[in-house]
């Protein structure tokens, strides 16, 4: 259902521990290489243009984005990693801001993590799902630009994933997804909902 997250709201942003706002209710964090259309998947989810920041350079988002949805649960834009054009230095405190933010925040129900269908996961990207592991956080692997590939590449490219995943001991679904035509959609917004144990109660 997707009318609670069309009520999504920019509610701040972050650039450290102080400045996220308090956990009092259930939230989603989204996560991703810089260049793989997370905030594209935000904007489709949430049936918004400009929810969350595009562009077409990839490291916009530099600083933590919360989005609160009526019920008043939030759903969490986390910086892009791993784009090799920016200064290591920068690179190292958004993984720090990263870092304190997926370890502090007691109301965090789940991570979806945007990857680029058409590309292998990255070393950034397992060690996002190694964090999973140890923290014993569920995780969506939404594979994003699903659009760009036909049928028979994308059920390889799933299968692929879902092969080198296959021993991972925490909650993990792996998911085609396009932000560009809307597929999957149905099957995120079933996951958010279970997830975010309010986002259909009464606010």
């Amino acid at each position: 259902m997707s009318q609670p997250y069309a009520s999504a709201q920019f509610l701040t942003s972050a650039a450290k521990p102080g400045g996220f706002p308090p956990s009092t209710a259930p939230e989603v964090a989204f996560a991703g290489r810089s260049n793989v259309g997370k905030s594209s998947v935000l904007n489709r989810l949430c049936q918004q243009k400009s929810l969350a920041r595009t562009s077409k350079t990839p490291g916009r988002t530099q600083l933590i984005n919360f989005f609160q949805l009526s019920t008043g649960a939030m759903l969490v834009d986390l910086p892009g990693y791993g784009f090799a054009k920016v200064p290591e230095a920068q690179r190292r405190q958004w993984g720090r801001l990263i870092e304190d933010y997926l370890t502090s925040r007691e109301n965090l129900k789940g991570l979806v993590q945007v990857t680029d269908i058409r590309r292998p996961l990255s070393d950034y990207d397992w060690q996002l799902i190694e964090w999973c592991y140890h923290s014993e956080l569920p995780l969506l692997l939404l594979l994003n630009k699903a659009d760009k590939l036909k049928y028979g590449a994308t059920q390889d490219a799933i299968r692929s994933v879902k092969k080198s995943l296959e021993d991972a001991p925490i909650p993990l679904t792996v998911l085609p997804f396009s932000a560009a035509k809307g597929t999957g959609i149905d099957a995120v917004y079933a996951h958010l909902d279970q997830w975010l144990e309010q986002v259909n109660d009464t606010p």
